[in-house]
């Protein structure tokens, strides 16, 4: 990157970028950061720009960490944001948790809508996507014999509020297996559309499973389901963030995902996403003054809650769009496809994600032949100092790696010889 460049971008952050930022007032620490960063919004996609990205994450020392998919890190400056949010709480407690954020906190509402693509009397604030899983799962009053559609790789926050709330009281769990390496969209669309029945109400799915990153096809599937009056409830936990999605044009009636994972918030954030049409459905988990509110902002109606880490997500969504939603989207395939680019040619490593970009992105998943999947992971951190999760379930025996933005070629390079020293 050169000099130039630097400036410019230097330049932007001071006029723009901070300027964005929902700080009610900006520290000198905060401001001096931002001065520090060298990322030019017209920068070319360059392994020098990735590795300015990556410089913004502090993880530990010798720590390689391809594990986003369990927890993201929060980069530097969101930190920061969230810190300072936090010193203005504790100066004056009353006035901040009960109204002098209430700006603020739209403002953050106002920036996750857009980053979806939707309005923001459709998105509510909440903790993480098992809150909204539940939400979703203990709202509709579904009668015995009604059914609602589970694939077997459902993440457990996604399965067990189906079986708590509604299993138990009579309803059909309709668990349809999908194949580990699908071909085409085509091929996981008709599995749910043979799971359909007339007694099918609801259809939850995962936008990407946890299991090995396979995207299900969510678009298809609501389309289908909207024409037989059935709705379409979406776990995207390992997608917000990933890379770009457009709610409307996904099609489902709601959507939710922990932030702190693919988008870097603090801990304990989460969006939920309720298409107008369909917000009739839907009963508040905790209710309080206000709970007559008609509004989306019902269903985050806690009272007292974090408020840093609410307001921390708006700096999260600033340094996902000071890089760019179309520059991370187009980084999460390059990451992908240089890493199984790496691994061709040894036999003894395979790669159980499916291959077409429209099944997969920045989550691959790897079995060393012959290897027990948890004794590698183990060798890996011991010898290598990579941290990644090793997965058990659906026949998989393969390490589950996350390619984040803070993660480089080099990286990979790294992590590609670690693989093969061990199949070895």
């Amino acid at each position: 990157m050169t000099n130039t460049a630097r400036r410019s971008f230097l330049k932007r952050l001071g006029q723009g970028a901070v300027g964005s930022m929902t700080l009610p007032v900006f520290s000198t620490t905060l401001n001096d950061h931002w001065q520090t960063i060298g990322l030019h919004a017209t920068a070319n996609d360059s392994e020098e720009y990735w590795h300015l990205v990556k410089s913004q994450f502090n993880l530990a020392e010798g720590l390689h960490y391809f594990n986003n998919a369990s927890l993201g890190a929060s980069s530097t400056h969101i930190q920061q944001a969230t810190n300072h949010f936090r010193s203005t709480l504790d100066g004056f407690p009353s006035k901040y948790m009960w109204g002098a954020w209430e700006e603020e906190k739209e403002r953050v509402r106002e920036k996750t809508a857009n980053l979806f693509s939707v309005t923001t009397e459709e998105i509510a604030l909440i903790h993480n996507t098992t809150e909204g899983m539940n939400l979703i799962a203990r709202s509709f009053d579904l009668q015995p014999g009604d059914e609602v559609i589970l694939a077997d790789h459902e993440h457990a926050s996604g399965r067990i509020p189906w079986e708590v709330w509604q299993e138990k009281k009579g309803i059909k769990l309709v668990r349809p297996e999908l194949p580990i390496r699908p071909k085409s969209v085509a091929e996981l669309a008709t599995i749910y559309e043979n799971a359909i029945t007339p007694k099918t109400k609801i259809i939850s799915m995962c936008h990407m499973v946890n299991t090995n990153g396979m995207i299900l096809p969510v678009q298809e599937v609501s389309k289908m389901a909207h024409e037989k009056g059935i709705l379409v409830a979406v776990d995207g936990a390992q997608t917000a963030g990933m890379f770009t999605i457009n709610l409307k044009e996904l099609g489902c009636d709601f959507y939710t995902a922990s932030s702190h994972k693919w988008l870097f918030s603090p801990k304990g954030v989460g969006v939920f996403y309720a298409r107008k049409e369909s917000q009739h459905y839907l009963k508040p988990l905790m209710v309080a003054r206000g709970h007559t509110d008609k509004s989306i902002r019902r269903l985050e109606n806690y009272n007292t809650r974090n408020l840093p880490e609410v307001l921390g997500l708006g700096a999260a969504i600033d340094f996902h769009n000071t890089i760019g939603a179309s520059r991370i989207h187009r980084r999460s395939f390059e990451l992908k496809a240089y890493f199984r680019s790496k691994l061709e040619g040894n036999p003894k490593l395979i790669i159980k994600s499916p291959a077409l970009d429209a099944l997969s992105a920045a989550i691959q998943v790897v079995e060393i032949k012959g290897k027990d999947v948890k004794n590698v992971k183990q060798k890996l951190w011991e010898d290598y100092g990579i941290d990644c999760r090793p997965m058990k379930s659906h026949n998989l025996n393969a390490l589950r790696l996350s390619f984040a933005i803070h993660i480089t070629k080099k990286d990979i390079d790294y992590l590609v010889k670690a693989l093969n020293a061990l199949a070895a």
